[in-house]
């Protein structure tokens, strides 16, 4: 008998199945579940929430590169807010899908302090380290080591909702002050990344409804910190097709960069637009 047939099998992650399916369908990003015995990684461009929420001078240099961007792509300068601001969406639109996914698949809401996280922008990598989960009482991981039961799918939301707080909160910190913003329009940002990542990646997976209705239930508008409501609604196309759009909670200020261009659920581009950005990308 070789020594290795002696060591006990690992617990098998109760979230692996959820972010392999969402490698399957958006592998632009890739999530690396990390062992408690494993260190969160450094160096080679990746950057750790705790030193993001920090605002130092890790901070500084991931957003230098959106600030490059903006030049690279552009011609010129963005105002230090707006380059905060696409900061802080690039990184928290991948990260609150370590929450939001394996909710939507399974029914598994894992904590994501910002300890156990690190990004690494330019390869679309997430390293996280799940400590403890909650779950419904049907789930058969229920009985794995970290799970916690919760009573329903209301308590479940519940669970979602402080899970994203409780890592985007420090991160909002580091940000803010860049950002120039007051804590209501904070939220109203990280509202935003929550609901357009699961809906966006709720279409991918061929479920665009229902990712839309546990959107509506997972934000009533009275859910604080949070601000708002998704804010779906439907346009018509010419041909008689149904659009679905939202109004979003918060503005990124892209139009500061190029004024033409607005965000198909940005507050500032009229139906008719949408209507026509929509029926073109579909």
């Amino acid at each position: 008998m070789t020594v290795s047939a002696l060591l006990p099998s690992p617990a098998p992650s109760p979230l692996a199945d959820s972010y392999a399916r969402l490698a399957e369908v958006f592998p632009g990003l890739g999530i690396k579940e990390l062992t408690a015995a494993e260190p969160t990684p450094d160096g080679a461009g990746w950057v750790g929430a705790a030193e993001l929420a920090a605002g130092g001078g890790a901070l500084d240099a991931f957003l230098a590169w959106d600030n490059a961007q903006v030049v690279r792509d552009y011609g010129h300068q963005a105002r230090p807010d707006v380059i905060a601001s696409f900061g802080f969406h690039r990184y928290a639109w991948p990260v609150c899908l370590l929450v939001t996914i394996p909710w939507f698949l399974h029914r598994r809401v894992p904590r994501v302090p910002v300890a156990d996280v690190a990004f690494q922008r330019t390869l679309g990598r997430v390293a996280v380290r799940v400590r403890e989960f909650a779950c419904l009482p049907d789930d058969p991981a229920a009985a794995l080591p970290g799970a916690r039961v919760v009573a329903d799918e209301e308590a479940l939301r519940a669970e979602v909702r402080a899970s994203v707080a409780e890592h985007l909160g420090p991160v909002l910190d580091g940000f803010g002050p860049r950002m120039r913003r007051g804590r209501r329009a904070l939220w109203g940002m990280a509202t935003d990344e929550i609901v357009e990542g699961l809906w966006y990646i709720g279409s991918l997976l061929g479920e665009e409804p229902r990712a839309m209705a546990e959107l509506d239930a997972l934000f009533p508008g009275t859910a604080k910190p949070y601000v708002g409501t998704p804010g779906f609604r439907e346009l018509t196309a010419p041909d008689g097709r149904r659009l679905a759009t939202r109004d979003r909670a918060s503005c990124c200020f892209f139009y500061t960069v190029r004024p033409e261009d607005t965000c198909v659920t940005c507050p500032r581009t009229c139906d008719a637009d949408r209507v026509r950005l929509l029926s073109t990308a579909s």
